[in-house]
C-alpha cells in the first residue's frame, strides 16, 4: 500500500520510526515532512499529505503532531479526505469500518512506538463495512460540496 505521511516536529520523531516499521512491513511510504525537529506548522504537512490521498497518489494517510488534533484538522479541510484523531487501536478499526477513513492521526504526546505501530497495522488492514456505514459517509461527502 501507498501512505502519505505528514508530521510537525511534535511528531518527527513518531513519524521516522513509523517509517521504518511500516517500509518493513512492505509499505511505499511518501514523506510530506517535516524533516526535523525544528519548530514548524503543522497545517503545512497534514494537507500535503492530505492532498496526495484526495488525488489518489496515495491509498492511506498517516499524520501526526504533539496531540494529533491541529493536523486533523487541517487534514479535513482538504476535500475528499476523512481524517480521523484516535487513541487507541480500537478506534483506529472502527474509523475504517464506520466511517471509511482514509487518514489517521495520531498524538505523539499521548502514543507510544509500539501503540503507533498496533494502530497503523489495523487502520491499515480493516476495510470498510459499507451497509448502513456507506449512507452516513455519503452524507458526509456531500456536505464537502
Amino acid at each position: 500500500m501507498i501512505i502519505a505521511l505528514g508530521c510537525d516536529h511534535g511528531g518527527y520523531a513518531l513519524k521516522e520510526h513509523l517509517k521504518t516499521y511500516l517500509e518493513a512491513q512492505g509499505h511505499t511510504l511518501e514523506d510530506f515532512g517535516c524533516f526535523s525537529t525544528e519548530s514548524c506548522d503543522y497545517p503545512d504537512f497534514g494537507a500535503a499529505a492530505a492532498r496526495a490521498v484526495a488525488s489518489g497518489k496515495c491509498e492511506r494517510g498517516i499524520v501526526i503532531c504533539t496531540t494529533g488534533i491541529g493536523i486533523s484538522i487541517a487534514a479535513n479541510k482538504i476535500k475528499g479526505i476523512r481524517c480521523a484523531h484516535c487513541q487507541d487501536a480500537f478506534e483506529a478499526e472502527l474509523t475504517r469500518r464506520h466511517n471509511n477513513a482514509n487518514m489517521l492521526a495520531i498524538g505523539a504526546g499521548f502514543t507510544g512506538e509500539k501503540l503507533a505501530e498496533r494502530m497503523a497495522d489495523v487502520f491499515l488492514t480493516t476495510e470498510f463495512e459499507g451497509g448502513r456505514h456507506a449512507r452516513r459517509v455519503d452524507k458526509i461527502s456531500a456536505l464537502e460540496a
